[in-house]
């Protein structure tokens, strides 16, 4: 059942302390008012998920919210870079955040194996990066029906998602 609700009372009834938690949008789509309500609120112990963390992911790594990111690519082409989440990988400021860093074709291919409920994704992807050797949930596996070795990552299945849009129907239709 769909229920409309102010975004303060959204955040606080879908959102909890330690969830993963994935606000995704680009450009005027990101949503930057359920992060600052997030912040507003206290949640801690976060996983945040984003293919490109920018501003608000870095607010929130600076107000005390993450504890773990999972992303592409880290900045803001805009802004330069985000300087709450070095602090707190290479200085452990304001807390210490893990990461896990993957190519944009990986978070998309992750997303759908997740929304499809897979265990993984399994993509061509990876050959002659180094990200594998830092990153140890990327995978290589072999296909069963080509030999062809090919990456897998596990799949995201965020707990809450905040996703921006200007106008959707009950069905979430546009």
């Amino acid at each position: 059942m769909v229920k409309f609700l102010p975004l303060k009372e959204a955040v606080a009834q879908n959102l909890h302390d330690g969830d993963t938690v994935a606000f995704e949008g680009f450009t005027h789509l990101i949503p930057t008012a359920a992060a600052h309500e997030a912040i507003r609120q206290g949640f801690r112990d976060l996983t945040l998920i984003r293919m490109t963390p920018d501003l608000i992911y870095d607010q929130m790594i600076g107000m005390g919210c993450a504890s773990r990111l999972v992303f592409s690519y880290a900045g803001n082409p805009g802004v330069g870079l985000l300087r709450r989440l070095r602090d707190a990988v290479e200085k452990g400021w304001p807390n210490p955040v893990e990461i896990e860093e993957h190519s944009h074709a990986a978070m998309a291919n992750a997303y759908e194996a997740g929304a499809a409920g897979l265990p993984c994704a399994v993509f061509r992807g990876y050959r002659g990066a180094g990200l594998a050797e830092v990153n140890p949930n990327i995978k290589s596996v072999t296909c069963p029906f080509t030999g062809e070795t090919l990456a897998a990552v596990p799949a995201i299945r965020p707990d809450v998602a905040f996703i921006h849009a200007q106008k959707a129907n009950r069905r979430g239709c546009l």
